[in-house]
């Protein structure tokens, strides 16, 4: 049995426990978060569990095999380095870091310890995304052209900003399903330029076999929205993950008839990401081999989101 601590009780962490809590092969044994209003709400939610406000206190006294940090991005990189040399696995939120330089430190301190850092891109272990990536890599439809991702709405935060918050998924899907760690830039804007907590942005990419890529991200919207267009030669598929069902549409166009489309929804698999992540780091966490495939993406990720956010 897996012990577990959950570091952060505030938007993502009640998530994050309710996952570990009914993973098999793990045992949430403690909650920590230094908000009065987050430490009442646990203990009402889970009555049997210990509860820290003091993170080191809480790993001082247990001895946790996987801590999950759920705070905010500016809080990642100190509390990750602190978990890791506790020789802790660690699971974090994302991002796990902001900086290049950052995020080699902490790969060299789980290497040291022996340990493995796992990072929450929830949509890479959802059933939609893991559809998408099987039927480009099939070339069911035909060649790749284009894909553009709609990401809008979501709670303004004061200690990040909209790349680091939203466009991350973006990019951390894009990469998986192309499996291209070399995502070019050609073009971006941003509002409140200058700013490092700007709330829109629009990122052009290019992938090394010419997919061309458009992310449109903005806090700020009316409606909640979160639409990928995979353009194929022979259909377009949309992954809407608003839709609670039918989360993709297959259209499959005619051929030489102008805009008319044949409309398939495929089965796929609707188990909560989170579930599949935890079983993901149920099956590696006790591997003695390093979990380099991982290392290698996440880090792929941090540094084209480093690049995006310098522009």
């Amino acid at each position: 049995m897996i012990s577990v601590c959950v570091i952060g009780y505030g938007y993502w962490g009640p998530n994050l426990c309710r996952n570990f809590s009914n993973a098999d092969g793990f045992k949430l044994d403690a909650i920590c978060d230094i908000s009065d209003k987050n430490v009442s709400l646990s203990k009402k939610n889970y009555p049997g569990i210990k509860i820290y406000k003091d993170y080191k206190k809480a790993i001082k006294e247990n001895n946790f095999k996987l801590i999950v940090l759920a705070t905010p991005t500016s809080t990642h990189y100190n509390l990750s380095k602190f978990i890791l040399n506790s020789s802790i696995n660690l699971l974090v939120e994302k991002p796990l870091c902001l900086s290049v330089r950052d995020h080699l430190n902490l790969n060299k301190i789980a290497k040291k310890k022996n340990v493995k850092i796992f990072v929450d891109y929830p949509f890479i272990f959802s059933g939609s995304i893991r559809y998408i990536k099987s039927i480009y890599h099939k070339k069911k439809y035909g060649k790749l052209l284009s894909i553009e991702s709609f990401r809008e709405q979501a709670p303004i935060r004061k200690d990040t900003n909209v790349l680091w918050d939203l466009a991350i998924h973006d990019v951390s899907i894009i990469n998986f399903i192309l499996d291209d760690s070399n995502l070019k830039i050609t073009s971006l804007t941003k509002s409140n330029r200058g700013k490092k907590n700007y709330s829109k942005i629009n990122i052009n990419l290019r992938s090394k076999n010419n997919v061309d890529i458009f992310i449109k991200n903005n806090w700020k919207s009316p409606t909640k929205i979160r639409l990928i267009k995979f353009i194929f030669q022979n259909a377009i598929i949309y992954c809407d993950e608003n839709e609670t069902l039918y989360k993709i549409k297959v259209y499959k166009s005619y051929k030489n008839k102008f805009n008319q489309y044949s409309l398939e929804i495929p089965q796929i698999d609707l188990t909560e990401p989170l579930t599949n992540l935890a079983k993901y780091i149920h099956k590696n966490i006790n591997k003695k081999t390093l979990n380099n495939e991982d290392n290698k993406f996440n880090f792929s990720v941090t540094k084209l989101m480093v690049k995006i956010d310098r522009k």
